[in-house]
């Protein structure tokens, strides 16, 4: 072994609490890069090469039934490539295991069981035979959730009759990665599934013999997507199109689109944090270490040693430690980024996800970290490079001591001797007591990235399932019923409280701008559905006018007192016009609310509803629900309780592994900064400490003007972090939710900000314990023998 590299590797095991901070830093960052990055290729390239495989089609329209001539007037649109024409139908299953019958959508494919476009990926079993009516595929979550195997039977309530349904085989759609039912917050792969059955079977049933209700549309490369819909929309128009939509705004793909961008946003700043911390952290030790070893250095320049070897040898140094760290971070990267991936695959059924770290993004991390680690340490490289050897045998000049400029303030007289070696200290160091501060702001704004979804997610359950949604159940209908209706409802055994609402599909314009959303009509002395925004605030129903979601009226750019343009897809189908009443702030969807009188106005039809919230008597659930889905017109009834606690399952599972993960790396980052500016401030003031203490200054005395300076480095940097993580938390919001199917609402609690600042003196006051232990062993003579 070679003279440097046995000095190196005495120099590293010296330096071995400074390094092993440091390589924990290096890991932490490694292991956030190779678990973010290998999540977020694999979702993005899945999702890509799972559309282009199944031919995902880019355009989706409803309609209320057309021939299939029309689909090929369609497909001769300029832009359009392809129109696959199907029907689509929702369906009930009464499952044994559940009180509610699970929900699906019932999807046609053609006979020769290949559909153009949204192809399925057969996951065990067979494909639809030609001639066998009562075969499905299901899809593959539910039926593992439900223990349901090719060649077992599958009850269904078909067009208001039930039926066994003999499942063939599990299959994916592209159009069902994110598999969730109309009206609900999160997928529920227990309570709801798409189904697929031969085209035949299913026309036959709902006599739609040589006509569709569904339309999916694959364009042409380069094709103008509004001039399309717009085509589309005037071709459908007179079959009761309820306004076609793009790719965008298919649920299942803007869920997906959303997370892939939300972990784009963290692959930048998390490793980049980390990575930039260590930078620091090298750039301080080894500032130190080389001006320790100004006699080492000039001697082995004096002894022949060329510049490019001494550099070297730091250099050698610093990939030490780093690749230390790196491999640290590299098997703690791989088990996280399985673990990322194993939960994405959950949430995301997407066939071909892979679940191993990518070998290129774990090389990346590593050349990253060393890039960061050389570039920390570059400057006291070139400082041990350009020392002249004669210099370099001499003392390094004393430094100038002079009172500090904020002496000159008057604050003098209100510190003791040892806070103003304090003050004195930092107004001669103040970059590095600026980039420790923003190195610890940093540790606490993350703590409060992991933890603000907490937050956030609160309001959102309390408003939405405590406030807001007052009822046990909802009862959908398969067509709007007339308001007697509701009488019948009430007499049912157990019912307590009914109340009917009115919803119906319309396209809102205001000027160039539209959306396709809902009208709900509530009934003026609504009870069990009442609108609060997410700030609590009671938000009453307007006796005219309607009222939109805050979201919907930024999207058409209107403000209470404009007027909008409502195009029905229903009924006559007309054109009216509505003044903006007021505005809510809600979390989910887009939608208007009105008084349930005016939408009956606006239809221009006799008081109906669509849907009816029941509140029961909770032991007598079995037999409501037992009566209700015995009601041919009804299409679903769901349990408010399910949707709460398949929603707060799917977060809270979340919230917890992010928040342990995002706190353990801040304390890394924490204890790193804290404890090797304490040891650099060690080794740079031995001299003086040794000195107070031969003067009689106690060990905490010493230990108090040391820490003193770390002590202020944390007080500036809790002011900063706290803001930091607000911003952060703003910006991750902004980034990680489609504000038009799911907002989170920018709420940080007392709690959070205090756990934040908490972990931060924890951290700090764990690397004083380790500091202090270090000045416990003080060598007084040894210091103190330090030459002139």
């Amino acid at each position: 072994m070679k003279a440097l590299d046995r000095k190196l590797f005495r120099e590293v095991l010296r330096l071995r609490g400074q390094a092993l901070t440091i390589a924990i830093v290096v890991a932490s960052g490694v292991a956030c890069y190779i678990s973010l990055r290998s999540a977020w290729r694999a979702l993005y390239d899945s999702r890509d090469l799972y559309y282009e495989t199944n031919r995902f089609a880019d355009v989706f329209v409803h309609v209320k039934r057309a021939p299939k001539s029309v689909a090929e007037r369609i497909a001769e649109l300029p832009g359009v490539a392809r129109a696959y024409p199907r029907i689509v139908e929702h369906v009930r299953m009464p499952m044994d295991d559940l009180i509610s019958p699970a929900r699906g959508d019932l999807i046609s494919v053609p006979s020769n069981g290949r559909a153009a476009l949204n192809g399925l990926v057969l996951r065990s079993g067979r494909n639809l035979e030609p001639g066998r009516y009562d075969e499905v595929l299901v899809n593959e979550p539910f039926a593992q959730i439900h223990g349901l195997e090719p060649g077992d039977h599958l009850p269904a309530v078909i067009n208001g009759k039930l039926r066994e349904l003999l499942i063939v085989g599990h299959a994916l759609s592209p159009e069902y990665v994110f598999a969730i039912d109309t009206g609900l917050l999160m997928p529920d792969d227990a309570r709801f599934t798409p189904l697929w059955m031969l085209e035949d079977s299913i026309a036959a049933t709902y006599q739609m013999e040589g006509a569709f209700n569904d339309l999916a549309v694959k364009l042409e490369p380069g094709a103008n997507e509004d001039a399309v819909l717009a085509a589309i929309d005037r071709v459908l128009e007179p079959y009761g199109g309820l306004g076609a939509y793009t790719r965008e705004h298919q649920i299942s793909h803007s869920i997906i689109t959303s997370e892939i961008q939300g972990i784009e946003t963290l692959v930048v700043f998390l490793p980049g944090v980390f990575l930039g911390v260590a930078a620091f952290l090298l750039n301080v030790v080894f500032s130190r270490l080389v001006s320790l070893q100004r006699p080492q250095i000039a001697v082995l320049k004096a002894m022949g040693y060329r510049n490019t070897a001494i550099a070297a040898h730091y250099f050698k140094m610093v990939s030490v430690i780093v690749s230390f760290g790196a491999l640290i971070g590299l098997a703690l990267g791989i088990w996280l980024g399985k673990g990322m991936l194993g939960m994405y695959a959950e949430f995301f059924r997407l066939p071909e996800m892979p679940q191993r770290v990518d070998l290129s993004v774990s090389i990346n991390a590593i050349l990253f970290s060393l890039l960061a680690g050389a570039l920390g340490a570059s400057l006291a490289v070139r400082a041990a490079v350009q020392l002249p050897p004669a210099e370099a045998m001499r003392p390094p000049a004393p430094a100038r001591y002079r009172a500090a400029g904020v002496e000159r303030w008057g604050v003098k007289k209100f510190l003791t001797q040892p806070a103003l070696m304090v003050v004195r200290e930092i107004w001669r160091r103040p970059a590095r007591t600026a980039l420790s501060s923003l190195g610890i702001a940093l540790a606490l704004s993350i703590v409060i990235l992991g933890r603000f979804g907490y937050d956030a997610y609160g309001p959102m359950i309390m408003v939405q399932f405590e406030k807001q949604q007052r009822e046990d159940l909802t009862v959908s209908f398969v067509e709007a019923m007339p308001e007697r209706g509701l009488g019948y409802l009430e007499h049912v055994p157990g019912v307590r409280e009914v109340e009917g609402l009115r919803s119906t599909p319309v396209r809102m314009r205001s000027e160039h701008r539209w959306r396709d959303t809902t009208l709900i009509g509530i009934p003026d002395e609504a009870q069990l559905r009442r609108l609060f925004n997410l700030d609590f605030e009671h938000v009453p129903i307007p006796e005219e006018g309607v009222l939109l979601t805050s979201v919907l009226a930024e999207i058409l750019d209107v403000e209470p007192g404009d007027a909008v343009e409502i195009e029905l897809k229903e009924g006559d189908r007309g054109v009216r016009s509505l003044v903006v009443a007021g505005l809510i702030e809600e979390g989910f969807g887009l939608q208007g609310y009105l008084s349930k009188p005016v939408l009956h106005h606006l239809l221009r039809e006799a008081p109906r509803f669509s849907s009816a919230l029941v509140r029961i008597d909770k032991p007598l659930e079995s037999v409501v629900q037992s009566r209700l889905n015995d009601i041919p017109a009804v299409q679903a009834v769901s349990r408010k309780s399910d949707a709460l606690a398949s929603f707060e399952k799917q977060t809270d599972e979340t919230m917890k592994v992010m928040t342990f993960v995002m706190t353990l790396f801040a304390i890394a980052i924490a204890i790193s900064i804290v404890y090797n500016n304490a040891r650099v401030s060690v080794s740079m003031r031995g001299r003086d400490l040794a000195t107070l203490r031969v003067l009689g200054f106690t060990r905490g005395e010493i230990s108090a003007i040391l820490l003193g300076e770390q002590a202020v480095q944390i007080a500036l940097a809790i002011p900063l972090g706290l803001g930091l993580g607000t911003a952060g938390a703003k910006a991750l919001i902004a980034s990680w939710a489609d504000p038009e199917i799911f907002r989170i609402p920018f709420v940080i609690s007392d709690q959070t900000y205090a756990f934040s600042v908490a972990v931060v003196l924890f951290s700090g006051v764990a690397s004083a314990l380790l500091v202090r232990r270090k000045l416990d062993k003080l060598d007084l003579i040894g210091v103190l023998k330090t030459r002139e």
